[in-house]
Order: C-alpha cells, then structure tokens, then sequence
C-alpha cells in the first residue's frame, strides 16, 4: 500500500507538476536569461580576486596596501568587473535570445546596453551637498553640524546654493549598472531580443547587395531595429521623466526589485530555496538549473550589494546587508552538491558494507569535494529513492535554517560579496565568502550533513548488503 501511495505521488508529481514547469524553464526568455547571465561570470569571479586583494582580513596587510596605494588599484579593477554585473546581464540576456532566433546577435547585445544606458539619468547627487551634511569639522573639533549647514546653506550666495543643490551631470551613475540595476537589467535585455528579433522576421530590414562583406551588411541590417528600439527607449526615458519625475532603472528598483530581494533574503526563502533544489533533483529533474533560473538575479543582486559594503568597510544589517546571497546558495544549500550529500560519502568510505556503497563512495569522494554530486544521484541512486529521500531534502533545510539563524545572531559575520566558484571546496570557500568564522561554520555544516545522512544510510546499505548476500547464495 505505501508503495502504491508512493508510485502515484511520484506519477502526480511526473505528470501535473514537473511538465509547465519544465515547459517555463524551456521558454525562450528563461532560456536567454540564464545563459544570458553566465556572461558576467568571469568578470564577478575576477572582480571578487580584486575585492579580496583590496581588503584582506588582516588588518597590518590591509594597511600597508592601502599605505601602498594599490588598494585604489583594486578598488579600480572590482568596481569595472564584478560591480557592473548588471551591464554585462543586459548585454548578454539579448545576446543569447537573439543567437537563439538564429539572427546575428552582437548588434541587438549593444542595443541592449545603450538602452540600459539611456533609462537612467546621467546624473549623480552632488558629493559636496553630501560631506557638508556630515558636518564641518577641523580634525576632531566640530565647527558646524551637519543639521547647523543644512539650516544655514541659504544663507549662502545664490550662485553658491544653486552649486550646492545641483547634481553632477554628464557622468554614469554605476550604482545602475551593478546589483541595483539586475532587475531592470534582465528586463530590457529580455525585450530587446524579442523585439529586436520579431522585427528581422518581420523583414524590417536593410538588404544590402551580395558582394557587400557581411561585416559592412550586418551593420545596415540590424540599423532599422536598433533604430526602432532606440527610439522607443528614448520615448520611454521621456515619458518616465515628464510623468513620473524619475527614470526607469530608478522605478523599477523601487517597485520590483527591493521587494523581490527582501522576499529572496528571508528565511522563508533561505528555507523554499533549499528544499526545492533537492526536491526537483528527487524526481530526475536539474533542481539547481531550475532554482537558478529562477533565483539568481536576486541572488546576484544581494551578493553585490554585500560587496559594496564590503569594500566601504560598512558590511553591517544596519547598512543594508544580505544574509541569503549567491554565495548563501552556492557555499551553503548546494555545498558538495544538490543535497549536501558530503555526510552519505563519508558514511559510504567509513562504515559501508555493501560493495555497492563501498565502490561508489571511492567514485564520488573527489568529485564531492568539487561540489559535485551526479554520481551518487544516479548511481545509488537518489533519484526516485525513498530510502534517501527523507535526508535529501532535510539536510538542505537544516543547514539553510541554521545558517541564516547564525549569520542573523551575529555568531558569523554576513557573507561579504565574493564570488567563489562553486567549485570551490568546502571550508576554503567559507573562508574566501566570510572569513575564518565562516570556514568553520562551513565546516560544521558537513558534521550536520553526515548526523543527519548516517542513521538513513545505515539503513539503506544493510538492505543492499542482505541483497548481495542474497545474490551470492543463489549462485
């Protein structure tokens, strides 16, 4: 009876649940938008080398390169890579949705960018009006509050409080072009691919002779969309302007991405995040691939925001900081794998007494250690296997859990914004993504994986054992 129970739970799953689910991942958009992301990753592993450069945790080091001036040149280098990570997302989310379509796609990929560039105003607040707000000061004495300026600025000449309240035009605001600019980032690039693309099919193009080389002809043909485009770009910056009294990258952080990045750093969504991966991996389906696609731009966005802090020294909840980030998914829910089966190795190479056990346990410890599970998924398996299951889908919840709670307490400071590949192992990621205190909460979260997997695994591989036993005397 519970094996029929469990069949038709399985076929329930297999036929109303994973098929518009797979029929979303599949679509054209979320095609282009995961693809489309791993653009940016070279320049966010690369930006995170220079972050850690510029602010290695050891306060002597730390100083003498700052004293040294090199911290500015890191400073330089992480800010040009890993902090326009929404640059690199628009660029490459048109990129893949128009290669896609079949259609030359690097015209439609710079189109992209002019136009992510083109929704913001090209303006900063002025940074002067900004320090007078902090005070005047001479060394450690106060001359005048922040509170005394701003009630005295109009006293100041007219051409001089006309300086003060004016922003700085002509410039790019990179807070845009990093994680605050994610959302509105997936968004145009989503958009210009498919505009950009239903217009060539359309035929709305200039056809230049055969002879003409097709680095010339690209040019003009893509010339009528990236005209259309630009064109509707500016009349929506206008209209954004005119109305709203704002730009669009500025409105749609405001009214989507704040409330999907608070909902994505919850502990309701640390613990959906690690229950589903494993949950979708159960029933054969890449779990990770499809969390991703959904997750990531937030994830992304909490991790930049965590690196900014980071690199101002301010990486504190009260200045806005993260707890659930991309290294929060990567460094945590999927440590040694969708599953966190780290505490199943390490049953299998110690006290396994099956031959089955025994051989996939040598098989899966290297790539285990790389995060890097798919040999114990299907060759155990875990996939449709009910004996695994329970621990499968706790350890990721109990870890999520407890990390969220140990980071939020203060026990372990918040993740600081770098990107280690998610290759890396256990305990040398933690520190890289927090410091020592984190590579040793990583390396408690294994201990946790392994209580949890050994009493299951036990369980399991007496049961294979009596089969193979079973096996040899029927020989």
């Amino acid at each position: 009876m519970a094996n029929q129970e469990k069949s038709g739970f399985s076929a329930f799953i297999n036929k109303k649940i994973l098929p518009p689910i797979m029929k979303f991942v599949n679509t054209k958009a979320i095609v282009a938008l995961q693809n489309g992301m791993v653009y940016s990753l070279p320049f966010i592993i690369i930006g995170s080398i220079f972050l850690i450069l510029g602010n290695i945790p050891i306060p002597a080091v730390a100083n003498a390169i700052n004293a040294s001036g090199w911290g500015a040149f890191f400073a330089q280098a992480n800010n040009t890579t890993f902090q326009l990570m929404g640059l690199w997302a628009a660029i490459g989310i048109a990129y893949v949705y128009v290669k896609n379509e079949k259609f030359e796609p690097l015209a439609p990929a710079l189109t992209s960018a002019a136009v992510f560039i083109m929704l913001q105003n090209l303006s900063i607040d002025n940074p002067l009006k900004a320090a007078l707000a902090g005070g005047i000061t001479n060394g450690n004495t106060t001359i005048m509050t922040g509170k005394a300026v701003t009630e005295n600025i109009d006293k100041l000449p007219h051409a001089l409080q006309a300086f003060l309240q004016s922003p700085v035009t002509g410039v790019i605001n990179t807070k845009w072009l990093g994680g605050d600019g994610m959302i509105a980032a997936i968004i145009i690039g989503l958009l210009v691919g498919w505009i950009y693309s239903k217009i060539m099919k359309a035929g709305w193009t200039i056809k230049m002779p055969e002879s003409v080389p097709p680095a010339v002809s690209n040019q003009f043909t893509a010339m009528i969309p990236a005209g259309i485009i630009l064109i509707g770009a500016m009349l929506i910056f206008a209209g954004f302007s005119s109305f709203a009294h704002t730009d669009f990258l500025n409105w749609i952080y405001n009214t989507l991405q704040i409330p999907l990045q608070g909902i994505s750093d919850s502990f309701g969504g640390a613990l959906a995040i690690g229950f589903l991966v494993p949950f979708f991996w159960f029933f054969g389906v890449h779990g990770g691939l499809i969390m991703g696609s959904l997750v990531a731009p937030m994830l992304q966005a909490n991790t930049a925001d965590n690196a900014r802090l980071f690199a101002a020294g301010k990486l504190t909840f009260a200045n806005g900081a993260h707890i659930v980030t991309n290294e929060f998914y990567n460094n945590f829910i999927n440590l040694t794998g969708s599953g966190i089966t780290i505490g199943l190795i390490v049953f299998c190479l110690v006290a396994a007494r099956s031959e089955q056990l025994k051989s996939i346990g040598k098989l899966e410890l290297v790539p285990g250690i790389f995060n890097i599970n798919e040999p114990f998924l299907f060759g155990i398996p875990i996939v449709m296997n009910p004996m695994l299951a329970v621990p499968f889908f706790l350890t990721p919840v109990i870890v999520a859990a407890s990390t969220y709670f140990v980071i939020k307490l203060g026990i372990v400071p918040p993740l600081n914004g770098v990107a280690a590949p998610w290759t890396t192992p256990a305990v040398i990621s933690g520190f890289l993504i927090g410091g020592w205190k984190m590579a040793i909460w990583q390396a408690c979260t294994l201990l946790i994986s392994t209580a949890v997997y050994w009493p299951f695994a036990k369980k399991y591989d007496k049961m294979l054992l009596m089969q193979e036993q079973e096996q040899v005397s029927n020989k």
